[in-house]
């Protein structure tokens, strides 16, 4: 063990040692009054009454409780866009942050004195003992599924008929979108899509993950290169461009990074590029990483589906969701973001688990 190692080694034991008697005290307590019990995917929660103090441990918890009405009293930073999303930046101003989603400062999280800290499996199995001394713990298996991240965080903080309200949109929109496209595409639906992501010195393809599940509910189907890859394929070198051909590419650019911007123009003026399907019929869209991607809750859903209106020139039945009116301890507004995107330039004239962030 290196000698950094040992010093957090120490300092979360430490660390533990002197939360237990507050932990064990406040969750005496919980069962004292009248709590309630949720099941997550950390087992059964014993939670109070009514959480007021909530943290969010991961992009679509707090996507989720923007959604719900609740203003969190700690989130973690965004991936891009730091410290936080534009999209959640008016809802959350002043909120406390508490590092990574990845590596969450547990001691700023003990500071905030949580009475509820949404996680999730797949980033703290390994810190869920020091996270349920701090404070009642509930988590998802999945960072990506926003409907399971949505009911649970509702469930914990009685917002479920919020929730319901919020998901009876999503599938009447989904309807909505999967009827338009239908009727305007004809025999050319359903598209096989691709979801491009360029780095600066590589490309991802995806096919799980955020943008792969909604995709997939609104009846896009997959190209047969990526159905049996897990999250997808990291592709280092132009010879492997032909595994990218679809009906319809959606680019995940960050517009700030030269290099990934540069990168991209050199797979893009590739002649294996120029014969892909959907730069020969000019559907090759770039969309926005923090919708697409990056968000993970319902909100960034409903902006992603914005997107695929617009890319396809459907009308929208009605103007697109927005939160509800806040009800924790501090005022809660959102304008969540819907970035079109538009054609690609590049078209012709005619985390490890990568997907995690």
């Amino acid at each position: 063990m290196t000698t950094r190692a040992r010093i957090r080694h120490r300092w979360l034991a430490m660390l533990l040692v002197t939360l237990m008697p507050w932990g064990a005290t406040a969750l005496a307590a919980d069962d004292a009054r009248d709590g309630r019990t949720v099941a997550n995917a950390f087992g059964d929660t014993r939670l109070p009454a009514t959480p007021r103090r909530v943290v969010t441990l991961y992009q679509g918890a707090t996507d989720s409780a923007v959604a719900l009405g609740l203003t969190p009293v700690g989130v973690v930073d965004s991936w891009l866009e730091p410290p936080m999303y534009r999209y959640l930046r008016e809802a959350l101003a002043g909120v406390e942050h508490v590092g990574l989603e990845t590596q969450p400062n547990l001691e700023k999280v003990a500071w905030l004195a949580p009475d509820l800290i949404m996680a999730t499996r797949f980033r703290h199995e390994r810190v869920r003992p020091l996270l349920e001394k701090i404070a009642p713990t509930v988590a998802t298996g999945s960072v990506f599924d926003f409907r399971a991240s949505l009911a649970l965080l509702a469930e914990a903080t009685g917002r479920k008929a919020r929730a319901q309200e919020l998901l009876q949109d999503w599938d009447e929109r989904v309807a909505d979108f999967r009827r338009r496209i239908k009727d305007t595409l004809g025999g050319a639906w359903p598209q096989k899509a691709a979801v491009v992501r360029f780095k600066s010195d590589h490309v991802r393809l995806y096919s799980t993950g955020f943008a792969g599940s909604i995709l997939d509910e609104l009846g896009f189907e997959q190209p047969g290169s990526v159905q049996d890859q897990g999250w997808g394929m990291k592709l280092t070198s132009e010879e492997n461009i032909p595994v990218m051909n679809a009906d319809v590419i959606f680019v995940l650019l960050e517009p700030d990074d030269p290099a990934i911007a540069e990168n991209y123009r050199h797979w893009t003026s590739h002649p294996l590029w120029q014969r892909l399907d959907a730069v020969q019929h000019r559907r090759v869209f770039e969309v926005d990483a923090v919708n697409w991607i990056m968000g993970g809750g319902i909100l960034a859903a409903n902006a992603m589906l914005d997107d695929l209106y617009a890319h396809y020139g459907l009308n929208q039945p009605r103007s697109p969701m927005t939160p509800g009116p806040a009800i924790s301890t501090e005022a809660a507004s959102s304008n969540p973001a819907s970035c079109a995107g538009k054609a690609s330039a590049m078209a012709p004239a005619r985390d490890e688990v990568l997907a995690a962030c």
